[in-house]
């Protein structure tokens, strides 16, 4: 058994590798950029019929001028090093909408949507960059794409589990998959998603300093998300690091992003 899952992972490894911008770190990437990009808009347009958009004149036109100026910033970087294929197909788009919530995303391809429930947190032209470079930064290292090859790559190996241990009882096979699945969420999705977000964060620090905004800020905006921060969960369950530890991170790479810096 554990050798055909080995021989699986190898596979998938040696044929489903790109490296994200800039980290260089090697990720999984088993899906392409058209079928992603397609899925990713068809999901936009469904969410955007649904939602509420802000009635916010000044807010509106906040977060359309920091996503614009971010991404002309990171379009101009990839031109001069010669990577704009990294984004080929990307179409910006930001949005505002009402909802409380203190949240914001983005969807593979650029387009970004921010709650009015974080513009209180954000409190200005910076803080909403720290925001959105974090956002674009999941767009442009393609971590839907790294996620959506995950989940293959795990349901590649249940389904090896379930030939190996096909003449086991119904109760054994059952068994085995929920164990199976524990594991794979516990020491690979949730993780991994950790992962994910340390890097947007480092890119996104990156991001909002070519634009002309200064990094140091991402350290105040996080510190004001910690003091709303209510929740007990574990971050071992989570899918985000703790704010302490986000923090921690982002002191460390603060001097990289610098570099970048242009007032």
């Amino acid at each position: 058994m554990i050798k055909k899952v080995a021989i699986l992972l190898t596979v998938l490894l040696l044929t489903g590798c790109s490296t994200v911008l800039l980290t260089g770190r090697k990720q999984l990437s088993l899906v392409s950029d058209s079928e992603v990009l397609a899925l990713s808009d068809s999901s936009y347009q469904s969410y955007m019929a649904t939602a509420v958009k802000s009635s916010k004149t000044t807010e509106n036109a906040r977060v359309t001028r920091v996503g614009q100026k971010m991404t002309t910033a990171v379009e101009s970087y990839l031109k001069e090093q010669g990577l704009s294929a990294k984004i080929t197909g990307y179409s910006w788009a930001f949005s505002l909408v009402k909802d409380s919530a203190v949240n914001a995303f983005c969807m593979p391809g650029g387009k970004i949507v921010v709650y009015e429930g974080i513009l209180p947190v954000t409190l200005n032209d910076a803080g909403l960059a720290v925001v959105i470079g974090h956002e674009i930064a999941h767009a442009v290292a393609k971590h839907a794409n790294e996620r959506l090859s995950q989940q293959m790559a795990t349901n590649a190996g249940a389904s090896i589990l379930g030939t190996v241990f096909s003449s086991k009882s119904a109760t054994t096979q059952s068994t085995i998959q929920s164990v199976f699945g524990i594991v794979a969420e516990g020491f690979v999705a949730l993780p991994y998603s950790r992962k994910q977000e340390y890097e947007a964060d480092r890119l996104g620090l990156i991001f909002m300093s070519m634009a002309g905004y200064d990094p140091t800020q991402a350290i105040s905006f996080w510190e004001r998300m910690s003091a709303l921060s209510q929740t007990s969960t574990p971050e071992f369950l989570s899918t985000h690091p703790s704010d302490a530890k986000r923090i921690a991170n982002l002191k460390i790479v603060l001097a990289e992003a610098q570099t970048y810096y242009k007032k």
